[in-house]
This record gives structure tokens, C-alpha cells and sequence, in this order.
């Protein structure tokens, strides 16, 4: 697995994918799914491919402050799922947050996702909730 930059051509596949992965969600908790907050925010945040065998399996959305590299979006593809490539990708980017001297990732996550659990796995703990997210932290040693 690799995480190669995002282009702007890559904005349809990304904000389908998120679209896809988020709407239930978005339904559940009576929220609107706005597309062109998603285009907007892909100006301004780093966007990455998620690649596996030269083929675009999914992508992850950061931003950072001086305290956290912020995980905004992360999606794979339905095939790519259930593999190891999250828990890859979440090494990743400890890794990267480890590289830029920034002592925390952050993210946030609907309350009745799974994902949940994967992050747990890679070290996250809840840090606060409210009636639709939780937020999550991992430390970088």
C-alpha cells in the first residue's frame, strides 16, 4: 500500500466514494450531504490515493495545526475493505505526524460507524462526543 498525492481530476472518485461510505450515516443522524462543501474543502486540505497493486483502492483527506495531523476523510473502495490496508494507512500517517513533530491524529467519527473499531485498534481513544461524532486522538511516540 502506498498514499500517492491527489490530483484535481481525483475529486469525483474521492467525493463519490465519500458520498457512498457517508450518506447512511448522514441520513441516520438527519444531516445534508453538501457537495460542493466537498469540493471546496479539497482545495484547501491534503488529499491522498490510497494504492494497492497500481490500483486506486481509496483516499484519505488531512489537515494539521501545530498540535495534530487531522485524518478528515478516509475511505476504501468496498473490495478493499476488511484487508489490513486502514490499519496500513493509519500507520501511515503517525508515521507522517511522527515526521512533522506533531504529537497527535486526530479524526472524528459518526457514533454508529465500525470504523470505530479499527481505529481503537491502531491506538486511538474517544476524547469527547456529541449526538453524532466521536472525536478520537491517537499520541505519536
Amino acid at each position: 500500500m502506498i498514499l500517492t498525492p491527489a490530483a484535481d481530476q481525483h475529486c469525483p472518485f474521492a467525493r463519490d466514494l465519500t458520498r457512498r461510505a457517508m450518506l447512511p450515516y448522514y441520513h441516520e443522524f438527519d444531516l445534508l450531504w453538501i457537495e460542493e462543501a466537498f469540493n471546496q474543502a479539497w482545495s484547501w486540505r491534503e488529499q491522498w490515493l490510497v494504492v494497492e497493486h497500481d490500483r486506486v483502492v481509496g483516499f484519505c483527506s488531512l489537515s494539521q495545526d501545530r498540535q495534530a495531523l487531522y485524518i478528515r476523510e478516509l475511505h476504501l473502495i468496498e473490495s478493499a475493505r476488511r484487508q489490513g490496508l486502514g490499519t496500513q494507512v493509519l500507520a501511515q500517517l503517525v508515521d507522517w505526524a511522527r515526521e512533522r513533530r506533531l504529537p497527535l491524529v486526530r479524526l472524528t467519527v459518526f457514533k454508529s460507524n465500525p470504523a470505530q473499531g479499527l481505529y481503537r485498534r491502531a491506538g486511538f481513544v474517544a476524547m469527547g462526543e456529541d449526538e453524532c461524532f466521536v472525536r478520537m486522538q491517537r499520541l505519536v511516540d
